[in-house]
């Protein structure tokens, strides 16, 4: 596999990974009141949607690779 391709593999797990760890953000800023200390929940989905835009940034890179025929 060339580096082009291997980038193209690495990208689509970075967006994978990213996308659960985003997923696991927001599920923590939804758990019981107890741990809604001083505003948590909203800075926890706050990170949630920005790991989130991330994700957009490896679409948009995998994206550039699929048009150019890199695959």
């Amino acid at each position: 596999m060339d580096d082009s391709g291997k980038l193209m593999t690495m990208l689509q797990h970075w967006l994978e990974h990213n996308d659960e760890h985003a997923d696991t953000y927001a599920m923590w800023a939804n758990k019981p009141p107890a741990l809604a200390i001083g505003g948590l929940p909203e800075l926890l989905n706050r990170i949630s949607a920005e790991t989130k835009k991330i994700s957009r940034l490896f679409e948009e890179a995998i994206s550039l690779i699929e048009s150019s025929g890199e695959k």
